[in-house]
């Protein structure tokens, strides 16, 4: 089943603050920066916390069930 249509718009709402979702930047339809990232008020960061990324995502959507472990883990899903 693909989740392609499950991305939100940062400007429509934002992730709960210290959850994991999956981001990306989606620019004049190229995908770029996709990964697991985890929102602390205005920043964003590694799903362990060990550093913020120096950029806000476009998009983001949940991570569900065995991709929300490889999350945690820091991979890329």
């Amino acid at each position: 089943m693909s989740r392609e249509h499950d991305w939100v718009p940062i400007r429509q709402s934002l992730p709960p603050d210290g959850e994991v979702v999956d981001t990306k930047i989606d620019s004049n339809g190229s995908v770029r920066n996709k990964g697991p990232l985890k929102r602390q008020g205005n920043l964003w960061f590694f799903p362990d916390s060990s550093m913020y990324v120096y950029y806000t995502p476009t998009h983001w959507r949940r991570i569900d069930g065995d991709e929300g472990s490889r999350a945690e883990e820091g991979r890329e899903v």
